[in-house]
């Protein structure tokens, strides 16, 4: 895509600043700064600026400012933390970049059904400090401090989906303005329903471009009797993926399982100051009861042991597990340290798990084929996997060798049936691969799109080319 070509806005109407005025006051802003704040995300996309911030503090409010959007024909774009990977809320047209980031309100919780009613600004770390006093926790943990409304516009999953799911399973219902300016709840709060579509699948994981999320209700889990997590090396990446997928087909239901190559080690020992030997590592979490977990650890670790696995490095204290998991989720961080000055583009792919060692250890002879740097790191305990390519953005050639490193992971991973982006979505950066994977059901897409939002007010440019 030549997102060049979509800087040349028409500045906003006189009537429609007006407007916005009125309903936001001091909460509306031109400025370039917080614009700018608004028009970056975490990867390699150029900075696109909005026409103009408004901060939101209801879904009344957001519902008005969208009837305004759709009289005035200005495009809107949703925005939480600002941690998408894809381009997801560049605003490539221009328009209002609605921040619902102080939309902080945790509405209602329901110990007794496992579920809780929040808006779309709360963060994940936020609701479960919440509900920690409760004995309830929310699992879904993409890494970064995500508000939940982005989690759900994006299907985000992370390092508990082996064993919790996605957000795709975390939702129960919605709460969402629809592109004519319409409030609507997608569902009750029910465990299952036949009644109906199912709105709510729908608008999980349709990046804003089907309508603005403004309330989420979300299944719950009780906090584990015993939480013990592990690190342990192993000699070769096919030896730790095997490992993994011999666990996965034993039953053994791993909370998390976080693979990190050699490079990604060496960039994490730095980072986080630790001292891992730099091997490809398994980053291992087990939860139930004592006696179940010191089962499936027992099992793991004879396993481990036969695919050329070195001794289990145990964190059962609170705060060990804090600093292992935080050293996992600041690897992205730590690979830019590998080459300072340099940028990140992380992508990733997810394929079914008896071809993952092929398609990590064939990817991993790409990337050392061509002497890049781009640790590797993944989800492996339901396929998924990321590569971070380290490029210096002031090198097109570097740019290039990385575009055409990520075709041939991607091409790999539809070839043994997989998938273009297991959780980064497809924002800008997948919307040909998206093609790729499948076919004529993305018209059927673009159709439900135009059905949605005919006037293509909402996130425009995302997903796909409306067509």
């Amino acid at each position: 895509m030549d997102l060049a070509s979509n800087l040349a806005n028409a500045p906003l109407p006189a009537d429609f600043i007006e407007g916005a005025r009125t309903l936001f006051g001091a909460r509306l802003h031109l400025g370039e700064a917080v614009r700018e704040a608004h028009g970056r995300s975490e990867a390699h996309f150029a900075t696109l600026l909005p026409d103009a911030v408004v901060f939101a503090h209801s879904t009344e409010e957001v519902a008005a400012l969208v009837k305004l959007c759709q009289r005035s024909g200005v495009p809107v774009v949703a925005f939480g933390a600002g941690t998408s990977i894809e381009g997801n809320t560049t605003p490539v047209r221009g328009g209002v970049s609605l921040d619902l980031s102080e939309m902080t309100a945790i509405l209602e919780v329901n110990a007794e059904d496992f579920d809780c009613t929040v808006q779309a600004g709360v963060r994940r770390e936020q609701l479960n400090e919440h509900l920690r006093d409760r004995g309830l926790f929310f699992p879904i943990d993409p890494g970064a401090n995500a508000t939940l409304g982005g989690m759900s516009a994006t299907r985000a999953s992370g390092t508990n989906a082996v064993r919790y799911g996605t957000m795709r399973e975390a939702v129960l219902s919605l709460r969402v303005v629809t592109a004519d300016g319409r409030d609507i709840r997608t569902a009750r709060r029910a465990r299952k329903s036949a009644a109906g579509y199912d709105l709510t699948r729908m608008f999980v994981g349709s990046e804003g471009t089907l309508g603005i999320i403004t309330e989420i209700t979300l299944r719950l889990h009780p906090i584990p009797e015993t939480i013990s997590a592990a690190v342990c090396g192993f000699e070769t990446l096919a030896g730790a993926v095997d490992t993994v997928v011999q666990a996965t087909q034993l039953g053994v239901p791993l909370a998390r399982v976080e693979i990190l190559d050699d490079a990604q080690i060496r960039a994490v020992n730095r980072y986080s100051n630790l001292s891992y030997p730099e091997l490809t590592t398994l980053f291992f979490e087990f939860h139930g009861t004592e006696r179940y977990v010191a089962e499936q650890v027992e099992t793991v670790s004879e396993l481990a042991a036969a695919n050329g696995g070195g001794d289990f490095q145990w964190a059962t204290r609170p705060e060990d597990r804090s600093k292992l998991w935080k050293a996992r989720h600041e690897a992205y961080y730590a690979a830019l340290q590998l080459r300072p000055g340099c940028v990140g583009w992380p992508t990733d792919v997810c394929v079914p798990m008896s071809r993952l060692a092929q398609c990590i250890g064939e990817t991993k002879q790409d990337l050392l084929d061509a002497g890049i740097v781009a640790p590797i790191l993944g989800h492996v305990g339901d396929g998924n996997f990321h590569v971070i390519f380290v490029i210096d953005p002031n090198s097109p050639e570097e740019q290039a060798q990385a575009e055409q490193l990520n075709r041939r992971l991607v091409k790999r991973a539809l070839s043994m049936d997989g998938t273009c982006t297991g959780e980064h979505g497809i924002g800008i950066g997948k919307q040909d691969w998206l093609v790729e994977e499948l076919g004529e059901a993305v018209e059927l897409m673009r159709t439900l799109k135009r059905a949605f939002d005919p006037n293509d007010i909402l996130n425009p440019g995302k997903i796909f080319s409306r067509g």
